[in-house]
Order: structure tokens, then C-alpha cells, then sequence
């Protein structure tokens, strides 16, 4: 899943990709480097983020969905907006990435169910706005894993076809560095869900904070993470850097068999 930011103040590549023509080409060039999907997210979720409205959501990611619709890769919406969401199914995306696993707005999941797409169910430990402030667990897995099966549960009472649902454990997301730790480590425990994994770890702080690097040198760590999802049970890879990844991936499952 190659991750297309059309924002101002994403962690990793705010501003770089917000005018459409550049986002659109930054798009075809991950589906070159062999990304089965794209991500796009016309609002940031990193760490203290500020809200967007959905007018300007919309304005951000509406013409890069027409752009990329072409591409030849499967695209999903990025967004905890029903409005948003419909405007980008409409437009050909296939699946909602929902950093809110359905809680952002009580029209999302009927939206989901009666279009038939897929869902990506994130946990996430309060918002972007609050989530690193000071997160805490009793145990990380299996609260997140107790969290995931409630909203699985939901989505299916909703009318969400079960098969259609991936389930993301929200690396970064109200987390300190020794709870994201304490997730890949342990993320095979996530397969009882019965859903696809989805990971998302590129580029992220807690690999900084473990190498000391910064945002734009994390490739190593990324495939670290992602080599170790993957042996973990994960099936569903969030990256910015498709062709390192993937390649790292591909020799990794040779590997495991």
C-alpha cells in the first residue's frame, strides 16, 4: 500500500505532495515501483495534527482520485469522513481507511456496507490531536486486539461483509516506542481476528527514536519493521518507499515459504 499524502503537515512528506499534479504523478510512480495499492489522505494524522473540514478534505483528494483512477493499482480513501468517503468511492476507490475504525462518524459504517468496499479498522488511543500525550495499557495487545474484535463486531452488525475487513493495530497511534515494540513482537496473536493485518510503521518516530535517525533516513528501519510484520502474520504493508519494501518483503517470504 503506497501511501499518497496530499496534506501541508504530514510527519514524512507534508507539502511535498499537495498540489494535485504532483501528487498524481508521485501515484503512478509508486504503482511503477509495484504498490497493489494507494492510500490517500487529504488530512494529516500525525501527532498534534489539526483538524480539516471536509470541504478542503474533499478539494485535496477528489482530483487525485480522477488522476490515479488509471493507474492500474486498487485505491483506497484515507479518511474518517462519510462525505469524503463517498465523494472517493464515487470516484473509484475501493476501500476506507479509517484511522477511527468507525467512530468518527456515525453514517460511515451504513456508507460501507451498502457500497460493498473494503474497510480498514485502525485502533487508535484517543485522537491525533491527543494520542501521544501520554498513552497507557494494561496489556497493548491484548487491549488492542479486545478493541479490534468490538469493532469488527459493529461493522459486521452494521451490514460490513466480514471478508471485506482488515484490521490495522494503529503503530504510532497513542503508543509509546515500547508498545509498538511490544505489538510487532507479538503480532501473530492479531490472526485470531480472523481479518487481514495492515501495518503501517514507515518512517515513523519509534524507529527514529530507537536509530536516532532522521525522518527521511528510517528506510532501513522501515524494512526492518515490515520484514518482521510480515513474518508476524501481517498480509497488508502502509509504506512510502514501495520498491525498497517490497523487494525486502518478496525475499523475506521466500524465506518463510
Amino acid at each position: 500500500m503506497g501511501v499518497v499524502n496530499v496534506t501541508p503537515d504530514s510527519f514524512s512528506d507534508g507539502g511535498e505532495f499537495l498540489d494535485t499534479e504532483r501528487a498524481v504523478e508521485h501515484g503512478r510512480g509508486l504503482v511503477e515501483e509495484g504498490a497493489d495499492l494507494l492510500d490517500i489522505g487529504g488530512e494529516s494524522t500525525r501527532p498534534g495534527a489539526d483538524a480539516v473540514t471536509k470541504d478542503r478534505e474533499l478539494e485535496r483528494v477528489g482530483p487525485v482520485i480522477q488522476g490515479l483512477v488509471d493507474a492500474g493499482a486498487r485505491i483506497s480513501i484515507d479518511t474518517a469522513k462519510r462525505a469524503v468517503a463517498e465523494v472517493a468511492l464515487d470516484g473509484g476507490a475501493e476501500i476506507v481507511n479509517d484511522v477511527t475504525a468507525l467512530r468518527g462518524d456515525p453514517e460511515m459504517a451504513a456508507l460501507c456496507a451498502d457500497r460493498r468496499c473494503g474497510v480498514v479498522l485502525m485502533h487508535m488511543q484517543g485522537t491525533p490531536r491527543t494520542m501521544q500525550r501520554s498513552p497507557s495499557y494494561d496489556d497493548v495487545v491484548d487491549d488492542v486486539k479486545a478493541f479490534l474484535a468490538e469493532r469488527i463486531e459493529y461493522a459486521t452488525g452494521e451490514g460490513v461483509a466480514g471478508e471485506r475487513i482488515w484490521v490495522d493495530p494503529g503503530i504510532g497511534f497513542g503508543k509509546t516506542v515500547e508498545h509498538n515494540l511490544e505489538l510487532l513482537r507479538r503480532l501473530d496473536e492479531l490472526r485470531d481476528l480472523g481479518c487481514p493485518i495492515c501495518v503501517g510503521t514507515s518512517r515513523k518516530s519509534f524507529i527514529g527514536k530507537i536509530t536516532g535517525r532522521d525522518v527521511d533516513e528510517r528506510l532501513a528501519g522501515t524494512i526492518a519493521t515490515n520484514v518482521l510484520a510480515l513474518a508476524g502474520g501481517a498480509e497488508v504493508f502502509r509504506v512510502h518507499d514501495v520498491s525498497e519494501v517490497r523487494e525486502a518483503l518478496s525475499l523475506a517470504q521466500a524465506v518463510l515459504g
